[in-house]
């Protein structure tokens, strides 16, 4: 399987990356994307199983790209992994069909408890 990490800090990027092997999804095909745009675009041509991406990035914000796909008829398994939390924010993440909302600090656990039932 495939996994798009779409965050503008790369630090992050190897943060999630790092978190997602210790959980033991490390033998899955990580893509990374360092813009809203980016991530888009590589959702797009690579088909990932999964994307994990950051909420405020440049060019699109990670709602921005859930909203874009789902209106291009993309199904892509979406979700979010990051510091700002507001009742508004997992509202609107949910009524776009996200499939998860991760709050940064996370742990290798958190990632276990979301993420294996979408990997399996």
């Amino acid at each position: 399987m495939k996994i798009l990490i779409a965050d503008d800090s790369r630090v992050m990027r190897q943060i999630v990356v790092r978190t997602l092997r210790q959980a033991g999804f490390g033998d899955h095909a990580l893509i990374e994307a360092a813009d809203g745009q980016e991530a888009f675009d590589k959702t797009t041509a690579e088909q990932p199983d999964l994307v994990i991406s950051d909420w405020n990035m440049p060019h699109l914000t990670g709602i921005e790209v859930l909203r874009q796909l789902r209106a291009a008829g993309n199904s892509v398994k979406f979700g979010f992994v990051t510091s700002e939390c507001t009742p508004e924010m997992k509202t609107a993440a949910e009524a776009s069909g996200s499939a998860f909302f991760i709050v940064k600090p996370f742990t290798a656990e958190r990632f276990d408890e979301v993420f294996a039932p979408i990997l399996g």
